[in-house]
């Protein structure tokens, strides 16, 4: 038997075959089991890496080029481009689809970005910091089933990061927590273990907490613009104006996103319970299964309170979520119930016409 120790001579090992250009972009047997083989020639897979008002900029194979409006796809997501009938390119299955209620009066839904594996939420050690703001956000990334990971910046601007530590750490022991200096080195490092080949990672937060400074370190050259804060309330004005995913050096795709003035949940509940399961589990206690958590006898979650096991504030801001939700949600369905009422009525009409 001849035995091969090329794996123990490095300079008699076989090259590592290099990444192709949609393995690059992410890849995976998820999307690869959706796709035709065959077809591939006519409609190769391609990646919206931007959006913008004249079309979507995709990327694939020897593949960049602007797809016209019309496709309904977001930043993140993989297409079947369709050259002949652009307005026709099929949309691949999700792994992931974060998303928002969509702002003003509306009472759409907004999705952010596509097929994301981590989410960074970014907040800065100043006046910024909102254990409010960083309970939506958790909710967000749970609901779309991301993992969640907050980051901590401007550390170099206080004293003590830990008291902003210790605060980021008890929304959820689920999250990872990182504080760091978003300039320089550091933020490769401290955030290499999230950002590998083939991953896609985005950053979302308010604006002027350091998001495009992160991007450009892990980019390492200043691709995105920066501006600074306002000194006197510490926030930020918007620099990143449009979604983007960068490639960085170490193969990982990254996603820039502008500050959000309004992040509202809608069909969150899984989210939201995902970042309070400590009052989730709760819940299950309650002497009745309505109970509203108030003034009803048996309940668990106050008797949590009076005890001192639960913070009221804490509980405040999961009502003031559920609420939040269970309006938007509901608000939501009715669009839903009533788009479906109309199309039936368009098709009945059509089909009377037809019958004529």
């Amino acid at each position: 038997m001849v035995r091969d120790y090329s794996a123990f001579l490095p300079a008699a090992a076989p090259l590592q075959k290099e990444r192709s250009a949609l393995d690059r972009l992410g890849w995976d047997p998820f999307f690869a089991q959706q796709i035709d083989v065959d077809a591939l020639a006519e409609t190769p897979p391609v990646r919206v890496v931007a959006v913008h008002r004249s079309g979507l900029h995709v990327v694939g194979e020897g593949i960049d080029e602007t797809v016209p409006p019309g496709v309904d796809a977001t930043v993140g997501d993989w297409l079947l481009l369709d050259r002949a009938q652009p307005q026709s390119c099929r949309v691949l299955e999700r792994k992931s689809l974060i998303k928002r209620r969509a702002p003003g009066t509306g009472r759409g839904v907004q999705p952010i970005a596509a097929n994301i594996d981590t989410v960074f939420i970014v907040t800065s050690c100043n006046q910024d910091f909102n254990v409010a703001r960083l309970e939506r956000y958790a909710a967000l990334a749970f609901d779309a089933e991301v993992e969640p990971v907050i980051v901590l910046t401007k550390t170099d601007l206080v004293d003590d990061p830990a008291p902003y530590v210790d605060a980021a750490r008890a929304i959820s022991d689920r999250m990872a927590v990182i504080a760091l200096d978003a300039r320089g080195d550091e933020p490769a490092r401290a955030l290499a273990n999230w950002c590998r080949p083939g991953r896609t990672v985005a950053f979302l937060g308010s604006s002027g907490v350091g998001k495009s400074t992160l991007t450009n370190a892990l980019l390492g050259r200043q691709a995105v613009a920066t501006q600074a804060i306002r000194e006197d309330d510490a926030r930020g004005r918007h620099t990143t104006t449009n979604r983007e995913l960068h490639a960085i050096p170490g193969g990982c795709l990254v996603l820039d996103t502008p500050g959000m003035r309004e992040l509202q949940l809608a069909d969150a509940a899984a989210g939201i319970a995902d970042v309070f399961e400590d009052i989730a589990a709760m819940v299950t206690g309650c002497r009745f299964a309505d109970c509203q958590h108030d003034t009803e006898p048996g309940c668990a979650v106050v008797a949590a309170v009076a005890e001192g096991r639960l913070d009221p504030a804490r509980l405040a801001r999961w009502r003031k979520l559920q609420a939040e939700d269970a309006f938007n949600s509901a608000s939501l369905f009715q669009r839903r119930e009533k788009d479906r009422a109309f199309g039936k009525l368009v098709r009945n009409a059509t089909g009377a016409k037809t019958r004529r």
